[in-house]
């Protein structure tokens, strides 16, 4: 008697239990066995949620994937890939993952050929070049996590979501490293290194054709694939370009004609008193505290020279008062000065230059002065923008800080 879906996530979980607690695979093989016939990789994807929503650590089931992609690896071959027609976001996904198996397959060659010629200058460049277009991966890592996954949490499919996020961080920490060692010339640990990274990122492409795209397109309708299209092209792609053949407007039509229900969010859902923006929507209320808590003071000119905003911050470089507003931005600077001004205003109208900027020490600080011509979409001037910014603190960093340090 098949077995109820409740009663299968129920055992699914504490075979993943027991691997954490350290089972070894082979004995929980056969169990699940038993389990595998009938479950999608939706089900383990909602599994791996329902962990995460239960309280196990993110960290925790990001440590098992390579062990769940172990553990599913017959399951899954059954299941054939999300396949799309080019130009879905998804079909896009996967030409990527087929261009970076051919990148990883080049790199473990130049590897093995610089170590073995102790880097000759062709075969180290030829490793350079190839390491250099395998980085480009984090374009497709950058999509999933500005692009596909908010619309995923919006379908409260969050664990697995942060769980790749995680993997995604691994591998860029592994390729930082390998930068790094191949710079070295450490021939022995490049081709070690090359070897940790080809075997992470296939793992990864397991489990985004396996588990991840196959889920999504489950989850997402065309009104929402068309939303994830619409925004790709800001973030980029690795390695390839995106037929139009799926096109996102047509997608959309349809998906409003059938009525299909879009993953809303906080962003879709705004106030009364929302103002749109090109990104996203803001209150009135919500901009004035925004910019009067970054940490620099803003001015805004228009285009007819007249001042219309600044940050009325408390510890503001340079005085200001309401009574500045709608006041020529030359009658704001003393008269030895207007020049520089006219310049600046007149440069940035005939587009000649795009930033002008000066620093200077007053009363024991260091302030970064810098002026940024506004355009509209068709390019006509509509402004300027004057950032002051006290940078003392800012000239004293050196190395990094990656961890919180209250």
């Amino acid at each position: 008697m098949p077995m109820e879906q409740s009663e299968k996530q129920v055992v699914l979980k504490s075979i993943i239990k027991r691997l954490h607690q350290g089972v070894a695979v082979d004995k929980l093989k056969k169990e699940f066995g038993r389990l595998i016939k009938d479950t999608s990789p939706e089900e383990i994807a909602d599994m791996e949620n329902a962990l995460i929503q239960e309280g196990f650590p993110v960290e925790e089931v990001q440590r098992l994937c390579d062990v769940h992609a172990q553990v599913f690896d017959q399951a899954l071959k059954k299941v054939g890939k999300a396949s799309k027609m080019p130009g879905h976001p998804v079909y896009t996904f996967l030409a990527e993952n087929k261009e970076a198996r051919k990148i990883l397959k080049t790199l473990k060659k130049c590897a093995r050929k610089a170590a073995k010629s102790s880097a000759s200058q062709p075969d180290f460049q030829a490793l350079i070049d190839q390491f250099n277009l395998l980085k480009e991966i984090e374009k497709h890592y950058a999509r999933k996590e500005n692009q596909l996954f908010p619309l995923l949490e919006a379908k409260k499919f969050t664990g697995p979501t942060q769980v790749m996020w995680g993997k995604h961080d691994e591998i860029r920490a592994m390729l930082k490293e390998l930068g790094s060692i191949i710079e070295k010339k450490e021939w022995k640990q490049v081709t070690e290194q090359v070897n940790r990274v080809i075997s992470a990122i296939k793992k990864l492409m397991f489990l985004e054709e396996k588990i991840l795209f196959p889920t999504s397109a489950r989850k997402l309708n065309n009104l929402e694939w068309a939303k994830i299209k619409n925004g790709e092209s800001a973030i980029g792609y690795a390695w390839v370009t995106p037929s139009n053949l799926w096109d996102a407007e047509i997608a959309k039509a349809m998906s409003s004609a059938e009525k299909q229900p879009l993953a809303t969010s906080v962003e879709e859902a705004p106030q009364d008193d929302a103002i749109k923006l090109s990104e996203g929507r803001l209150t009135p209320e919500q901009i004035d505290l925004m910019l009067k808590r970054l940490p620099f003071d803003i001015t805004f000119v228009d285009e007819n020279d007249q001042v219309r905003y600044y940050s009325d911050t408390p510890d503001r470089l340079f005085p200001r008062s309401p009574a500045i507003i709608g006041r020529e931005v030359q009658k704001c600077h003393p008269p030895k000065s207007v020049h520089i001004v006219n310049d600046i205003v007149a440069k940035f109208k005939a587009k000649e230059k795009d930033v002008a900027e000066f620093w200077i020490q007053m009363n024991g600080k260091f302030i970064h002065i810098r002026y940024f011509p506004v355009y509209d979409n068709t390019g006509n001037y509509k402004g300027v923008i004057e950032v002051s910014q006290e940078i003392s603190q800012i000239k004293k960093l050196e190395g990094q800080r990656r961890l919180l340090d209250w």
